[in-house]
């Protein structure tokens, strides 16, 4: 190559290369809540790929999770719902209380027409469903990096719904007026735990979780603690062949 042909500045359709030795981009790290090792494997890939993201740390339940985010500082969490031996709505609501401007995110297989609102509540930034696409998951982790809620579209149409007209009854609503803990115990008993090992798994009495089941009897319409545990035990089914 000519001296003269070295010194051409370069194309205008073909922009220079960055400088060998500029910084590389920085990255937002990303903390993963999952109880299933092999999710959170999967994630990491998922994450790890992209140039802006990164995964700083993952843990298996709640108490792992706030000690991993205190050590790691993340950017931001994902976080189940279902977690050994918790829940994540209340880890979410423990999150934002330690963490306010922490943001997270929930990605789990439980049907969004039920917790999303409720994750929403405890203080996540969005929403997304298992069995989406990875395209999905990184679109909503960038939204909520932007400082947007991500929800899918059918979702959205239902809070914006919710929020112009108030609340319609539909098949299933009944669910929608059990509290976060009433749904806990009611998800607990459908995976055929008994009250003394919901009671220890939750840490709180045995008579406060009998009180929590007369309670979802009453909001359920049902007559016997035998149909509470039946209807639960259908519902958990139906929730994981979604």
């Amino acid at each position: 190559m000519s001296e003269e042909a070295a010194s051409q500045p370069p194309s205008p359709n073909k922009p220079a290369p960055p400088p060998a030795n500029s910084p590389a981009p920085a990255k937002n790290h990303i903390f993963i809540v999952d109880d299933h090792a092999m999710f959170r494997e999967g994630m990491r890939q998922l994450i790890d790929r992209e140039p802006d993201l990164t995964v700083c740390g993952d843990a298996a339940n709640a108490t792992e999770a706030l000690q991993g985010i205190a050590d790691t500082h993340p950017d931001l969490v994902i976080v189940d719902i279902s977690l050994g031996g918790g829940s994540g709505i209340d880890l979410i609501k423990a999150i934002k209380s330690q963490y306010e401007d922490l943001p997270v995110l929930v990605v789990s297989m439980h049907d969004e027409a039920l917790y999303a609102e409720r994750a929403l509540r405890a203080g996540a930034a969005g929403y997304v469903m298992k069995q989406e696409p990875s395209r999905t998951v990184k679109t909503a982790i960038r939204k909520v990096f932007e400082g947007g809620i991500h929800l899918s579209e059918k979702m959205t149409g239902s809070v914006v719904a919710k929020f112009v007209r108030g609340p319609v009854n539909e098949p299933g609503s009944l669910l929608q007026t059990l509290s976060d803990r009433e749904l806990e115990v009611f998800q607990l008993l459908g995976q055929g735990k008994g009250i003394r090992q919901i009671a220890a798994e939750m840490n709180l009495s045995i008579p406060t979780i009998n009180t929590f089941r007369n309670r979802i009897r009453e909001k359920l319409h049902l007559k016997t603690s035998t149909e509470v545990m039946l209807h639960a035990i259908q519902w958990v089914r139906e929730e994981a062949s979604r």
